[in-house]
């Protein structure tokens, strides 16, 4: 069971996929600065100096109990800029992979010359056709 388990985490797929976590672990915390220290206050600025962080709204229990809960939207407005911003790069990204293989795909079938067997078997299909 032991060697079982070394040889499908020493596999190619495990180890990129480990890889790609640990970027995309990283790559999250860029984005969430980002738009946490950079994006959302320039915005709430262009909306009149709107702090996005203090964007909340305060329930209190009708039975005049001291407790309150917040429910903080402008949290949730900040998450979803980061959500918008990690789909579109990685949007981004897997096309940018995919239009590189098609291309390379394309010019390898492009590239390919028909050896001596199929160009004569060709020449026979079409003597035959024409029969």
């Amino acid at each position: 069971m032991l060697k079982e388990f070394k040889e499908f985490v020493l596999k190619g797929n495990v180890m990129d996929l480990a890889v790609a976590v640990i970027i995309g672990a990283a790559f999250g915390k860029i984005v969430t600065s980002l738009v946490n220290d950079i994006l959302m206050p320039i915005i709430g600025i262009l909306l009149g100096g709107i702090n996005f962080e203090d964007l909340k709204f305060i329930i209190t229990p009708a039975s005049g109990e001291v407790v309150e809960v917040a429910i903080r939207y402008g949290a949730f407005i900040q998450s979803m800029v980061d959500f918008l911003i990690i789909a579109v790069s990685i949007f981004g990204i897997i096309k940018l992979f995919t239009f590189r293989r098609k291309k390379e795909s394309e010019e390898a079938i492009a590239s390919e010359v028909p050896s001596k067997e199929a160009l004569l078997l060709e020449e026979i299909r079409d003597i035959l056709k024409t029969k």
